[in-house]
This record gives structure tokens, C-alpha cells and sequence, in this order.
């Protein structure tokens, strides 16, 4: 389902110099797969994700999702979803609005865009959580919230960049499989990336580490 083939990107230093983040980075992904993805703080993980995304466009190399390049297409056009560190959720709209959001740009209807919503909430336990302020959320109920928003237009990637970061131990563990189980109930190809060995084994089909690839 996704391809990432040769991928290089250099960021320019204040002094002007170029400095290598990805080295002609190449990745697999499977349909339907969650591979965790390991590596140190500055290793270029997150550049990879957005490299994928479109929100980075590599020096060298090239993105095939579902057997289609996309190195060349902007983001909203690659059908890849991204969940972040810090969640992202817009302030200003209600948890159902917010999970609707994407179906919202795509034209979906209203009645269609409320079902969806409803189903993803109850896969992760938030039935009724609709009408609620995301400004009430616990952080474990905004985890999920910003889980199914980037699930609801069912995208053929999904990223995730240190989706867990914040949580305690013992809700990191349990918000983790919660999310998992999702991922696998929708089959839905994923990159999970992570610092924690632990928390790659406990979620993903196939852990990598980036100085590898």
C-alpha cells in the first residue's frame, strides 16, 4: 500500500551548509499493516511522516501509495492521514464537528458525515461525546478523538507521530491498544512512529528502525 523508494532530504543551516536528515530512506508497507517505526530524537522520523504526508517534499526519491506515485501531489490530494503529537483538535468546534471535519471538505452530506462520526466514536468508546467541548476532554479522550477525525474519510495511509506522548504509564498502555484494535478493525495501513521499544512491540505487525532502512 505504500512505497517509499530512495528518499534524501537536506535542511540549510544558518550557515548555509546542508544538513542530511533522511539518506536515501526506502520503506515498504503492507495493506492493512501497522509497522512501528524506532529511532532517536533527530533522526528524521517525523521529517519520513511528512515527507509521506506532502508536507515535505524530498531532495531525492519518490512516494507510491496504493501503486500511485504521489511524490508530485499536494497533500489533500495523496489520501493520507496524519494523527500528531499534540492532537491538533480545532478549539472552536464541538468533538462531533471535529471528527467530521475531513468528511466536511470532501462534500460529504450532513446525515452521512454525522453517521460516520457516531460509528467512530463508539469504536473507541465515546458514544455520546458528540455535542461535548473538546476544551473537556481528558487527554486519553483526546487522543482518540483526534484518532477517528484523521480515520473518518478513510484514507489509504494513516501516520501517526508520537500519537501516545503525554499520557501516564498506565493510560499509555491502555489508549495504546485501544487505538490499535481501531486501526485493525478499520484495516488501515499505518506508520506509528515512536521512541519506545516496548510501546512498538505491544501495537505494531513489524517494528523498523530508521537507521536501517
Amino acid at each position: 500500500m505504500l512505497e517509499v523508494r530512495d528518499v534524501s532530504v537536506s535542511f540549510r543551516a544558518v550557515s548555509g551548509d546542508a544538513l542530511p536528515v533522511l539518506d536515501g530512506v526506502s520503506l515498504d508497507v503492507a495493506d492493512g499493516e501497522i509497522v512501528g517505526l524506532l529511532g532517536p530524537s533527530g533522526s528524521g522520523k517525523s521529517t519520513l511522516l511528512r515527507v509521506i504526508a506532502g508536507l515535505v517534499r524530498p531532495d531525492t526519491g519518490r512516494i507510491v501509495i496504493d501503486g500511485d506515485d504521489v511524490t508530485d501531489r499536494p497533500t489533500h490530494r495523496r489520501s493520507v492521514g496524519m494523527v500528531f503529537q499534540d492532537e491538533q483538535l480545532f478549539p472552536h468546534l464541538d468533538v462531533g464537528r471535529n471528527v467530521e471535519f475531513g468528511l466536511r471538505m470532501s462534500g460529504a452530506h450532513a446525515a452521512a458525515r454525522r453517521q460516520r462520526a457516531d460509528e467512530l466514536l463508539g469504536l473507541v468508546g465515546l458514544d455520546g461525546f458528540a455535542r461535548r467541548s473538546v476544551g473537556r476532554l481528558s487527554g486519553g479522550e483526546a487522543k482518540r478523538v483526534a484518532l477517528v477525525r484523521s480515520l473518518a474519510p478513510e484514507p489509504k495511509v494513516l501516520l501517526l507521530d508520537e500519537p501516545l506522548s503525554g499520557l501516564d504509564r498506565d493510560l499509555h498502555a491502555l489508549i495504546g491498544g485501544e487505538i490499535a484494535a481501531a486501526l485493525r478493525s478499520t484495516h488501515t495501513t499505518a506508520v506509528w512512529v515512536t521512541h519506545d521499544i516496548t510501546e512498538a512491540d505491544a501495537i505494531a505487525d513489524r517494528v523498523l528502525l530508521l537507521g536501517d532502512l
